[in-house]
C-alpha cells in the first residue's frame, strides 16, 4: 500500500471514529429518553411493544435509506430491540417472579446436600439411581415405579427431591417430564449427564436366535434403533417404564425367549447375562438427569437457566423473546418446540440459557417474558455437573 494511500486509509479511519462518538451520544440520548417512554407506560399501563409504531418506523427509515434501506432496517431493529430491553429493565424491578427468585438465591458458602430422602424413577439399578447417586452420594433412594409417582412423592412430602431425566444425546428430550414440570409446582436445582451404555441381557444360556420379546422403556429402544432393526420382524419390542424394570422383569421370568435392554449394572443386579453389548445407535450416549424439589433454590455455581412458555400465534411473537435474549448477550443452549394438545399449530417451546440469575438484566428478562407470554414457568437457575 503506498503512502498516499495508508494516509487516506487513516483520514478514513479518523472520520469513522468521530461519526462513533457522535453514535454513542445519541444512542445515550436515545436510551435515556427510552427510560422516560417506560416510566409513561408503567404509569398509563401500556405494553412495551408497539409494533405498528415499529412498522411506521421501518418503512419511514427504509425509504429515506434508499439503497441501503434492507442494511438500515437491521441496524434500527438491533437498535429498537436494546431500547425495548432497556425498557423493561426499568419497568420489571420488582415482581412476584422476581422476588420469589431473589429469595431463593443462596449464600456463597451454601452447599448441595449430599443426603436426604430421594425419589427416583424405576427400580435398583437403573441409571437414575446412578444419577441420584451421584448427585446425593449419602442419600435415601425411595423407587418409584413412574415419573409421575415421583413428582406425587414430592408433593406429598414423602420425599425431599426427586431424580428425573430429561434429554437425551441421541434421542432428544423426554416429553413426559417436561410436561410434569409445567403442571407440577417443582424446580429444578441440579443437573448431571451420565454416560449411557446400553446392552442386550436376557437369562443365563438364551441365545440371539432365542429371542422373541425384549423388554426396555422407549428413550432406551429409540437409542437403540440401527440395532433392533437388524433382528427378525417376529421379535417384539415392548416399552415398559422403565429399563431396570425390563430387566427385573426377564430375571423374575425364567424365560429363555426373553430379553431386556438396560445398563450392565442391571444385568448383575437381576443374574442376567450381556447377549450383546454397546448396542446404542452412538457411543456418545448421554442422559441429562435433574434433581427437583417443591422450593426453588439457586446454589452457587447455578450457570443454567431453564423455562417453558407459549407465545400469542402472531408473526414474530417467539423472535421477541429471542431478541430479548439476544440484546442481553446470553448463549441459548436448547430451544425445542412441542405441539400443545387439542390446539391448531400453536406450540409450546422448551428453553434453556447458559446464564445465572445473578447477572445484570437476566431477572427483568424472566419477568418480561412471563409478562408477554399467554404461559410461562421458571423451572429454576442450577448448576450442571459431570
Amino acid at each position: 500500500m503506498s503512502t498516499e494511500n495508508k494516509k487516506d486509509l487513516d483520514t478514513l479511519r479518523e472520520e469513522i471514529s468521530a461519526i462513533n462518538d457522535e453514535l454513542l451520544d445519541l444512542f445515550l440520548k436515545r436510551m435515556h429518553v427510552s427510560a422516560e417512554i417506560a416510566d409513561y407506560k408503567k404509569a398509563n399501563d401500556l405494553p412495551i411493544l408497539d409494533r405498528a409504531r415499529e412498522r411506521e418506523i421501518f418503512a419511514e427509515v427504509e425509504e429515506k435509506a434508499g439503497d441501503l434501506g434492507t442494511y438500515a432496517h437491521r441496524f434500527f431493529s438491533n437498535m429498537m430491540e436494546l431500547s425495548r430491553a432497556w425498557q423493561y429493565s426499568q419497568i420489571a424491578r420488582e415482581t412476584p417472579l422476581i422476588d420469589m427468585i431473589k429469595e431463593s438465591r443462596l449464600p456463597a458458602d451454601a452447599l448441595f446436600p449430599r443426603n436426604g430422602i430421594i425419589g427416583v424413577s424405576g427400580v435398583e439399578g437403573a441409571y437414575a439411581q446412578q444419577a441420584a447417586d451421584n448427585m446425593f452420594p449419602r442419600g435415601t433412594l425411595m423407587f418409584m415405579k413412574s415419573f409421575e409417582a415421583v413428582f406425587d412423592a414430592l408433593e406429598n412430602g414423602e420425599c425431599q427431591y426427586g431424580i428425573v431425566p430429561v434429554e437425551n444425546s441421541s434421542y432428544g428430550s423426554v416429553k413426559d417430564v417436561y410436561k410434569l414440570l409445567e403442571e407440577r409446582d417443582v424446580y429444578i436445582t441440579r443437573s448431571i449427564r451420565i454416560n449411557v451404555r446400553h446392552e442386550l441381557l436376557a437369562n443365563p444360556g438364551t441365545k440371539l436366535s432365542d429371542i422373541r420379546e425384549i423388554y426396555s422403556h422407549e428413550q432406551a429402544i429409540g437409542q437403540c434403533g440401527a440395532f433392533l432393526k437388524t433382528l427378525p420382524h417376529s421379535v417384539k419390542i415392548i416399552p415398559v417404564a422403565n429399563t431396570a424394570v425390563a430387566a427385573k422383569m426377564v430375571g423374575d421370568s425364567d424365560r429363555n425367549d426373553v430379553a431386556a435392554i438396560a445398563s450392565h449394572e442391571a444385568g448383575k443386579l437381576y443374574n442376567l447375562k450381556t447377549v450383546r453389548d454397546n448396542i446404542m445407535d452412538s457411543a456418545n450416549n448421554y442422559t441429562r438427569f435433574i434433581s427437583i424439589r417443591t422450593k426453588p433454590a439457586v446454589y452457587p455455581g447455578a450457570n443454567r437457566i431453564s423455562v417453558i412458555f407459549t407465545t400469542e400465534h402472531r408473526p414474530g411473537a417467539l423472535y421477541d423473546i429471542i431478541a430479548m435474549v439476544s440484546a442481553l448477550g446470553l448463549n441459548m443452549v436448547k430451544l425445542e418446540s412441542v405441539p400443545l394438545v387439542g390446539s391448531d399449530f400453536e406450540f409450546a417451546f422448551y428453553m434453556d440459557l447458559h446464564a445465572s440469575v445473578w447477572e445484570e438484566g437476566v431477572l427483568e428478562m424472566l419477568a418480561y417474558m412471563e409478562r408477554t407470554c399467554d404461559r410461562f414457568k421458571y423451572l429454576g437457575n442450577y448448576p450442571e455437573v459431570s
